[in-house]
């Protein structure tokens, strides 16, 4: 498979006017928090099966020990993006770290800020408090495809990084895997979000990208998962 980022074909024309993630239509992704979790899937260019799970229930959960090992990696203070109801921004407060989370869905940011967890709803492309500061920035979760561009969004996480900071990169388990494409979040109820741009990237791809922006980059694998830590 090519490593090159290429445009999707055929995309909905909903691409045209994309909504956020998980947002528009009936709302799945807020249905699921707000019933304390559940197992949503991603449908890709509207092909149900070509599905991938979303596991709501764990974003709810606390930062299990192999995300704070690989949390520990990583210095000074913390910025999630994408945050979710920002379990990894209370592992990083439990040991002692400043930290804060970003994230677009108002649920997902009223859930955190009710159990007393600093988070704003705020996308990464805005302005954001501190840029240039943060000791680690967080991409977990599949969180590389926001906005459909990872290029645009890891050279955005590394202009709020400080210039010994790190990037903490989840990545698709297919090392190779670079695609560009339009998705839906379904319930399995059947209720289904509008159209948003995602993207999926594996390490090798992610690592390309990052070697370009001139960081330093290692692969770490924990819990069966693969991420690229990238130091600025």
């Amino acid at each position: 498979m090519s490593a090159a980022l290429e445009p999707a074909t055929e995309l909905p024309s909903a691409w045209e006017t994309p909504a956020d993630f998980g947002g528009g239509g009936a709302e799945p992704y807020d249905l699921a928090l707000r019933a304390g979790g559940g197992l949503l899937t991603v449908v890709s260019d509207g092909v149900d099966d070509d599905a991938a799970p979303l596991d709501v229930s764990a974003y709810l959960a606390p930062a299990t020990a192999a995300e704070r090992r690989v949390l520990a990696l990583t210095s000074g203070p913390v910025l999630d993006v994408g945050c979710g109801p920002a379990r990894m921004v209370r592992a990083a407060i439990e040991t002692g770290r400043l930290a804060l989370g970003i994230d677009i869905s108002a649920v997902a940011v009223g859930h955190a800020r009710a159990r007393g967890l600093p988070v704003l709803r705020r996308s990464v492309f805005k302005t954001l408090p501190a840029e240039g500061t943060w000791g680690a920035v967080l991409l977990l979760d599949g969180n590389i495809g926001i906005g459909g561009d990872p290029a645009a969004l890891l050279a955005r996480a590394s202009e709020l990084l400080r210039p010994d900071g790190r990037m903490l990169v989840e990545t698709h388990a297919d090392g190779d895997r670079s695609a560009r494409f339009a998705a839906q979040l379904v319930h399995p109820v059947g209720a289904r979000s509008g159209w948003f741009p995602w993207a999926e990237m594996g390490e090798r791809a992610a690592t390309r990208l990052l070697d370009r922006l001139g960081m330093q980059t290692a692969t770490v694998r924990s819990g069966g998962r693969t991420f690229v830590l990238a130091t600025r």
